[in-house]
C-alpha cells in the first residue's frame, strides 16, 4: 500500500460512517453522497483566520478528476480549500464552478487557473463580479488584511446564459441559473443521479440570509422554487451544513416569503422605511446572524417593494 492511499481510504471510511473529516483551517469536509462532499466554512464574517472562506463549498470526485463548487474567497483561501480537498482525494481539481458573484464564490479563481482548472460561471455572475470586483477587493483588504496577498480578480473563461450540462468522468453535472437571487448571477448545481443540489447562495441554512442592494428578494423566491422542484434528497447550502429540502425551505424560502408578505402589509398601511425595521421577524430569531442582519434585510426589502 502506498502512503498516498492511506488518507484516501481513511476518508472513505469516514464517509461510510457518515462522519466529517476533522476541520482544517476552519474548512470541514462532510460526506453527502458517494463521491460528493460539502466543505463547510465559517458561518460568520470574513476574517484573517478564514481568508474570506466564510461559506460552504462543494466537491464532486469523479474518475476524470474533481469538480469544485466555488473557488474560495482569496488566493490563500483557495490554497486552504485545496488542503481540505486533499483530505478527501488526491485527484486534481479539473473544473471549478462559480455559483454567483459574492467574493467567496470566485476570488480564488486565480489559484485554480494556475493549477490548470477549467472555470465556469453564468454570464450574469461574471457581469456582477466584474461590476463589484474593486469593491470586493477593498472590503477584503480591510477584513482579511495580509491574507489577500496574491489575489487578483480572474473570471471564468467559459460562461453560459441559463443552463449548462456537463458530463465529467461519467457523471452528469447540470448547472442552472434560474434568475437573480442573493446576487444577479446565482446558479445551482444539480446531480440528478445522486439527487444532490449545491444551492450556492440560493440557500442559507442555520444562519439568516442577507438581502443586499444587489439582491432580488422576489427573484430569490422564484429561484428557490426552481431548485426545489427537482426534489433533491440532499441540499448543500451556500452557507451552513448539508441539509434537507424542508430545512432549506424553512430557513430561506419561508423567511423571504414571510418578510415580503409583512413588508407589503406595512407599505400598504402607509409605513415608511424607518418603520420597516419593526416588521415582525422574531420567528426566525433562532438563526445565526439574526441580530446583525434582520433590520438591514427589512430596509432593503422595503426599498425593493416600495415601487413594485
Amino acid at each position: 500500500m502506498s502512503l498516498l492511499t492511506i488518507p484516501i481510504r481513511a476518508a472513505a471510511v469516514l464517509a461510510f460512517l457518515g462522519l466529517a473529516i476533522p476541520a482544517l483551517a476552519d474548512l470541514r469536509p462532510v460526506p453527502v453522497a458517494e463521491g460528493v462532499w460539502a466543505i463547510v466554512g465559517d458561518k460568520g464574517q470574513r476574517s484573517p483566520d478564514n481568508f474570506g472562506n466564510n461559506a460552504t463549498f462543494g466537491l464532486i470526485v469523479t474518475d476524470a478528476g474533481a469538480v469544485l463548487i466555488d473557488a474560495g474567497g482569496s488566493w490563500r483561501g483557495a490554497e486552504d480549500l485545496h488542503d481540505a480537498i486533499r483530505q478527501v482525494t488526491d485527484r486534481p481539481v479539473i473544473l471549478v464552478i462559480n455559483t454567483g458573484g459574492q467574493d467567496h464564490r470566485w476570488l480564488g479563481n486565480g489559484y485554480w487557473a494556475a493549477q490548470g482548472a477549467r472555470i465556469v460561471a453564468s454570464a450574469a455572475a461574471v457581469a456582477d463580479q466584474t461590476a463589484r470586483a474593486s469593491v470586493q477587493m477593498t472590503m477584503l483588504s480591510r477584513l482579511i488584511g495580509a491574507g489577500l496577498a496574491g489575489t487578483q480578480p480572474v473570471h471564468a473563461a467559459e460562461t453560459f446564459e441559463d443552463r449548462l450540462d456537463l458530463t465529467i468522468g461519467g457523471r452528469l453535472v447540470e448547472i442552472v441559473h434560474p434568475g437573480p437571487a442573493h446576487t444577479p448571477g446565482d446558479a445551482f448545481v444539480w446531480l440528478p443521479e445522486a439527487r444532490v443540489v449545491f444551492a450556492g447562495d440560493i440557500v442559507f441554512a442555520e444562519r439568516l440570509l442577507g438581502v443586499l442592494e444587489f439582491s432580488s428578494s422576489a427573484g430569490w423566491i422564484e429561484a428557490f422554487a426552481a431548485m426545489a422542484a427537482l426534489g433533491p434528497l440532499h441540499v448543500v447550502p451556500g452557507h451552513g451544513d448539508p441539509t434537507t429540502l424542508d430545512r432549506a425551505r424553512a430557513d430561506t424560502y419561508d423567511y423571504l416569503v414571510t418578510l415580503r408578505e409583512r413588508m407589503r402589509a406595512h407599505i400598504d398601511a402607509g409605513g415608511d422605511i424607518l418603520g420597516s425595521v419593526a416588521v415582525e421577524q422574531s420567528a426566525f430569531a433562532h438563526l445565526e446572524q439574526f441580530g446583525s442582519l434582520a433590520g438591514r434585510n427589512a430596509q432593503q426589502v422595503f426599498t425593493e417593494m416600495e415601487w413594485e
